[in-house]
């Protein structure tokens, strides 16, 4: 959530903010500003609304004309979306854009007030600039040093001050910010995809660490001001893999997208038909493992609990499924002897990133499964695995949910093997269904003009229930999930068999259920349950294996799926429901790629 950019050097400043935060709009936001040396003097210019409304009124008023800049993307979280809220935020000698939350910015706030400071906006970020106006004596450093050592919180910042027309100032503390190094140019930005049209060379600044940047070069050093040498990334993408490649949408492309990412996944990890995870730990020390905590939010905890049926199923191993911002608050019972697998698409989630904090604190050995190389998770966990899906774009995750699947398939074959839960043998024939499995993704994907048929079926519907049982009431709650995220229709995921106990006085004439039965030993039950919501007037669309004969007789409409091992249901099943809530969305007219209020990377809790 929330997006910064800045920029010093000789190109037109304006335009690359602009250009910036156009590639960070994926994170959410509800207003965008940018403050820009024009001359000796600072300009600010923000709006409420897209980056369109501020185009418009830096059009008006006049583009900055300048070479050094900040530039913000804000998601409100302290004051609605206003022009006044928006950031950049001012003092009379500095200007701040600013990611995260200032826990006691209300101290600060009255403490300025004492000094004879007045506030225009209801934020925490405009403390931030105050107080580094009231620190600053004509030494930068010392100003952002003194100022960091009285707010608490999380944060990202960039700085311009206002007698230092050549240089730009950044540090952060638990909210991610990058470097990017140009040739005469340099950047920092919240994210890769903001800087990759100029460079993907990049540092990664750890906590606390402040980055003086000029358009020669970057300096980097603690808070106590010893310089830092520090390790030279470059992103493994390039600007085309952030672009829509002729897709109408980032979702839809990124749908597309899913069986080159799993396969890209999956294929590093399998030698000679058997699981090398290439992580530090023994196969006896994976056999050692008493529980397993699996720690994510939202569309990472579906993939964790299908991980937590695979597991328990395949290794015998109890596993707990924990929604990352309750699970450090509930006290949670850790020792040595648990493993904590900890789920984040970007590395960055706030909350998934204290849970696991506190797992190491408790002594428990932290697994991260990550898409982003040298995000925060993947630096502090004890192990990592990444999911190689690339850059995902589109709010509503699709291709990294995906990739976590795979990697919760892998993690249930390594325990298992290491158990002695299944042989050798069976581990060879779970990995060669698994590899095979991106074919059959494609297959699934050659039918998806059939969604959009479905969708205009159902776009009209207010509410929708998505029903299953064992991994396909898990598929459900994902499924559920996509359609109330970018179509905006209420949605619920139940269990099959919870219908009966309360659930079921809801179905009414006409109220669609998407019915999930791939689940060849529960299939008898779960048409029992489908007749039932069937003769209280649903409007039923069943999800199921090709081959299954009389699916008409009880459902208004069918999708058949390739047939495949019950076990790896979940990989071909995700599709159909991702592109129908895709369809509904795109025929609605949603904003698909930027629905309303969510944001990509949920880095403040």
């Amino acid at each position: 959530m929330c997006g910064i950019v800045g920029y010093i050097g000789t190109r037109d400043c304006a335009n690359v903010l602009l250009e910036g935060l156009s590639m960070l709009e994926y994170r959410g936001y509800d207003s965008a500003g940018v403050s820009i040396f024009e001359g000796d003097c600072v300009r600010t210019i923000k709006s409420q609304g897209r980056l369109a409304d501020l185009k418009a009124k830096m059009e008006k008023e006049g583009i900055p004309a300048g070479h050094c800049g900040i530039g913000h993307t804000r998601w409100a979280t302290h004051g609605v979306p206003s022009d006044v809220n928006s950031h950049p935020h001012c003092g009379n000698k500095v200007s701040v854009v600013h990611n995260g939350i200032i826990e006691n910015y209300t101290e600060i706030k009255e403490f300025l007030l004492s000094k004879g400071y007045s506030f225009d906006s209801q934020t925490d970020t405009e403390t931030v600039a105050k107080l580094l106006d009231y620190n600053y004596q004509g030494d930068p450093f010392a100003a952002i040093q003194n100022t960091l050592r009285q707010i608490r919180g999380s944060y990202a910042l960039g700085i311009l001050f206002y007698d230092c027309p050549d240089k730009l100032f950044a540090v952060r503390k638990e909210s991610p910010l990058i470097v990017g190094l140009g040739e005469g140019e340099n950047f920092i930005a919240s994210d890769i995809p903001a800087i990759l049209k100029y460079t993907r060379n990049y540092y990664l600044l750890e906590e606390n660490e402040v980055a003086t940047l000029t358009k020669e070069g970057i300096t980097v050093c603690d808070l106590d001001g010893a310089p830092i040498q520090k390790e030279l990334l470059t992103a493994t993408w390039d600007i085309a893999a952030a672009e829509k490649g002729g897709f109408p949408h980032f979702m839809l492309k990124e749908i597309f997208e899913q069986p080159a990412a799993l396969q890209n996944t999956v294929s590093p990890r399998v030698k000679d038909g058997h699981i090398d995870l290439a992580i530090p730990l023994t196969e006896s020390q994976l056999a050692g493992f008493k529980q397993i905590h699996i720690v994510a939010c939202g569309t990472a905890m579906h993939a964790g609990i299908v991980g937590k049926y695979l597991i328990e199923k395949l290794a015998r191993t109890p596993v707990n499924v924990d929604v990352a911002s309750e699970f450090r608050y509930r006290d949670p019972i850790l020792d040595k002897d648990d493993l904590v697998v900890i789920i984040s698409q970007s590395g960055e989630t706030a909350d998934t990133l204290a849970a696991m904090r506190l797992a190491k604190q408790r002594g428990a050995h932290t697994l991260a499964v990550v898409n982003v190389v040298g995000s925060s998770i993947a630096r502090e966990a004890d192990s990592v695995l990444y999911t190689w899906a690339g850059p995902e774009i589109a709010v509503a995750s699709t291709k990294a949910y995906t990739v976590q699947l795979s990697i919760m398939y892998l993690l249930a074959f390594k325990l298992a093997a290491c158990k002695g839960t299944i042989d050798a043998a069976q581990e060879a024939d779970y990995v060669a269904q698994l590899c095979a499995i991106p074919q059959l993704l494609e297959k699934v994907l050659e039918t998806s003009s059939r969604y959009e048929e479905l969708a205009k079926q159902y776009m009209h519907a207010e509410d929708m229930f998505f029903i299953g049982r064992g991994l396909d009431y898990a598929l459900s709650q994902e499924g559920s999930l996509k359609l109330k995220e970018i179509s905006y229709i209420h949605s619920e995921a139940y269990a099959a068999g919870e219908l009966k106990h309360g659930t079921i006085s809801l179905i009414t004439d006409d109220m669609p259920v998407i019915a999930l039965g791939t689940q060849q030993r529960l299939l008898e039950k779960m048409v029992s349950n489908i007749k039932e919501v069937k003769a209280r007037g649903a409007n039923v669309l069943f999800i199921c294996y090709e081959g299954y004969e009389g699916a008409d007789e009880f459902a208004d409409n069918v999708i058949y799926l390739p047939l495949s091992s019950d076990i790896f249901a979940p990989l071909a099943s995700i599709i159909p429901l991702q592109l129908f809530a895709y369809y509904i969305s795109s025929l609605k007219g949603c904003d698909v790629d930027k629905p309303r209020n969510l944001a990509k990377s949920v880095t403040v809790e």
